[in-house]
């Protein structure tokens, strides 16, 4: 059998590396240090005032918003600025397609929408008391500055409003809040401060996003070379870096390909893209494996070979969600199973009657494809085709051809959920309240939709059923230490490569040309054959005409 190009290209490519292997081990990623210091934050570090010491914090304090009206005693423009970021307006307005996002209007396979349910679902938002659409966007003393500012750990928020028995007594019997503690506390954000809501997105605890869980808060280097507590130690705001109280990174806006790297002078504070800080050639060039290793960012994300696997660090993730299975009961009563046991031995809900099915993955190799940073959602305008087999919550595009195009990593989402058989749209649905609608705690779907699409003047068929949908979520989180990245035999194979679902590109290793088959056996059979003629001519030529 005669080899191809495509088998002997990733021994090449493996002579090439080798040849690198001690430049490798100069390569940027941090290593890892001793002792725990504090978290970096970036260009916000440090403090010039100890909180501790106002007389303003001393309290006592009625509840949240005293606090914040203490805090903007001093900070006297930091509300206007933090009410232009999306923590407090939870809406987007895409410039690209015109779409209204945010998730204040989204619809997503999680638990589908907050719109409608923001007594619980507003809970996660950077203020206080939003539960309806009264909610006073323009009132600063509804900010919430301690979910974001306190240190102690105590903190935390409830519901904005009553649901049912059956799902409010969840949050029964919480300690009560010493509210000038934390107040008095008050420092630069922590990884806990911003994970109390995104490590938990989606209903649980790394749910939604798969990179993002609270094994970050006090992670390892091996888990994250940037928040690694032996490693970098950054806090969240080291790459998210905010000015005036807006942050920098959005999934909103993805900048799929850094063009201008770390900007001059310094590093640039405007996105939160490797670049911006590693450079355009973040490989240092004093071997052909780091010259070819800069060589593949043009097409390929830091994140591809930096992030082998997702949902690590012993929190599972879920991929997928079945809603048709939701309602079921006992004796009259919800109930909820637990079917999983992830690797840090916490137990899953693999079942439960508000919610439906759900099924856990741990160390997931993500779905790979050529990424342009900009995502298309279905909103709840957006009308498709009621027969459809499945339906995308939030498509993305990009090719080999686009420049603004590299080849990223994504968790992928499934779930079975409600939408508008009639109209083929997806449904608001009324989940959060004390009313008889509510779907959580009288389990009935028909009514939920009817109220959730009612409350909003939207045009409901009364015929609902169930559609796959799937949602996308770019991978950039749980950074590996470097001897852990992915080689170059991890793509560059005819079996099993980790790009084998990307398309546009010819990929020595993976694929097979007849014509570079046929050009690349021809080099290697007449290297190999100048080798024996060679070898032969000096063994039979007289020993005085030999070589010296």
């Amino acid at each position: 059998m005669r080899p191809s190009i495509g088998i002997l290209m990733p021994c090449l490519l493996l002579a090439v590396f080798a040849v690198g292997a001690q430049a490798r081990d100069n390569w940027p990623t941090p290593p890892g240090s001793e002792g725990a210091p504090a978290q970096v934050s970036g260009p916000l570090q440090g403090g010039t005032a100890d909180h501790a010491k106002f007389d303003e914090l001393r309290g006592p304090f009625e509840d949240g918003r005293a606090v914040t009206r203490a805090c903007l005693g001093c900070h006297t423009e930091t509300g206007q600025h933090f009410m232009q970021n999306i923590h407090w307006t939870w809406s987007y307005v895409d410039p690209e397609t015109g779409q209204q996002l945010g998730k204040r209007h989204l619809i997503n396979n999680f638990c589908t929408n907050s719109r409608g349910n923001e007594g619980m679902c507003a809970q996660c938002h950077a203020g206080y008391g939003w539960k309806d659409e009264d909610f006073d966007f323009s009132d600063e003393t509804r900010i919430d500055c301690l979910v974001c500012h306190e240190t102690t750990g105590n903190y935390y928020k409830t519901p904005n409003s009553a649901g049912s028995p059956a799902c409010s007594v969840m949050f029964e019997g919480k300690p009560p809040i010493d509210l000038a503690a934390a107040a008095q506390s008050v420092g630069l954000p922590q990884r806990a401060n911003c994970g109390a809501c995104h490590f938990n997105g989606g209903g649980g605890d790394n749910v939604k996003h798969g990179d993002l869980s609270t094994a970050l808060k006090a992670p390892p280097r091996t888990l994250d070379v940037h928040m690694g507590e032996d490693g970098l130690n950054f806090a969240c705001t080291a790459c998210h870096v905010t000015d005036k109280h807006v942050w920098a990174g959005s999934r909103y806006r993805i900048v799929a390909r850094d063009t201008e790297g770390t900007g001059k002078p310094g590093q640039r504070t405007d996105v939160a893209t490797c670049e911006s800080c590693h450079g355009l050639s973040p490989h240092p060039v004093d071997s052909l494996a780091s010259f070819k290793l800069n060589d593949h960012v043009q097409s390929i994300a830091c994140q591809t070979c930096h992030i082998p696997e997702f949902a690590r660090g012993g929190v599972a993730t879920v991929v997928d969600w079945d809603w048709r299975t939701a309602g079921k009961t006992r004796d009259g009563e919800g109930y909820h199973e637990e079917g999983y046991i992830q690797g840090n031995g916490g137990h899953r809900y693999t079942y439960k009657s508000i919610k439906g099915n759900f099924t856990y993955a741990e160390k997931l190799v993500p779905a790979y494809d050529w990424f342009d940073g900009q995502m298309h959602y279905t909103t709840i305008d957006t009308r498709f085709d009621p027969a459809a087999e499945s339906i995308e919550i939030n498509g993305f595009e990009g090719s080999r051809a686009d420049p603004a195009s590299r080849i990223w990593p994504f968790k992928r989402m499934h779930t079975w959920q409600p939408y508008d058989k009639g109209n083929g749209t997806l449904v608001y649905t009324h989940l959060w309240g004390e009313d008889d609608a509510a779907y959580w705690g009288n389990y009935d779907m028909a009514a939920a939709i009817e109220k959730g699409m009612a409350d909003f003047g939207l045009d409901y068929s009364g015929d609902y059923g169930f559609i796959e949908t799937i949602s996308w979520w770019p991978i950039t989180h749980m950074v590996a230490p470097k001897e852990q990245a992915l080689g170059c035999g991890d793509c560059h194979t005819p079996q099993n490569s980790r790009l084998a679902s990307v398309e546009g590109v010819y990929m020595p290793g993976r694929d097979r040309n007849r014509w570079l088959d046929i050009i690349g056996t021809l080099i290697v059979a007449g290297t190999l054959a100048g080798i024996i003629i060679h070898g032969l001519v000096r063994f039979f030529s007289p020993k005085s005409e030999h070589h010296a």
